[in-house]
């Protein structure tokens, strides 16, 4: 059913948790059963994982270039070209800090200039996952006796490359880029380049 009128911009909204039951908690996540009540009065279970968040980052330089990494990601048994990204898993910090640190620590970058890209929440009919996506550009690598980072378990053999924003775009739209930070980041960074980054929100912009 079409409606007009609607403004086509998300609100928070939250309906009645009648009872909930914990299943598991691991160290990042934790999977959980609500109870809800739908608008027809009716009681729905709707099983879900709570997640702390994420953020990743579309490391643009001056050629245009994005910088990727490759990742095993074991639950979809496949090498991944991804962004640089981790968890929002420090109290406390704000996220572009935190985005910071990851182009440091996996990348071995760091950027001048700041923006929030885009927001999203990566799968929102089975977790609260939410990631914010930024843009960072004038960089410059940190000399290697600056990193202190360790590399461990997925991360030990994690490739880096620099691919035209152009060639990315048309990598995700054929299908040979899958991860959704990448793919929503790349197409979100094409997008916002058309008046050269000029309506994109500061860094620090507050999460509706």
């Amino acid at each position: 059913m079409s409606v007009s009128g609607l403004d086509v911009q998300d609100v928070p909204e939250e309906w009645k948790v009648v009872s909930s039951s914990e299943h598991f908690r691991g160290r990042v996540i934790t999977a959980v059963t609500d109870a809800v009540l739908m608008q027809g009065e009716e009681v729905v279970n709707r099983d879900y994982v709570i997640h702390p968040g994420s953020v990743a980052v579309v490391a643009l330089d001056g050629q245009d270039r994005v910088l990727m990494i490759r990742q095993y990601r074991h639950p979809v048994r496949r090498l991944l070209w991804e962004l640089p990204a981790g968890l929002r898993d420090v109290e406390g910090e704000p996220p572009h800090v935190g985005a910071a640190r990851e182009l440091a620590e996996e990348a071995g970058y760091r950027a001048r200039t700041w923006h929030t890209l885009v927001d999203a929440f990566t799968s929102p009919g089975m977790t609260d996952e939410r990631t914010r996506i930024f843009l960072a550009r004038d960089l410059s690598p940190i000399p290697e006796g600056e990193l202190d980072f360790v590399h461990r378990h997925e991360e030990v053999d994690m490739p880096v490359v620099w691919i035209p924003l152009s060639d990315a775009v048309r990598r995700a739209l054929a299908g040979m880029i899958h991860n959704s930070q990448a793919v929503a980041g790349i197409l979100a960074a094409y997008a916002a380049s058309a008046d050269a980054f000029a309506s994109l929100r500061p860094a620090d912009a507050p999460e509706a």
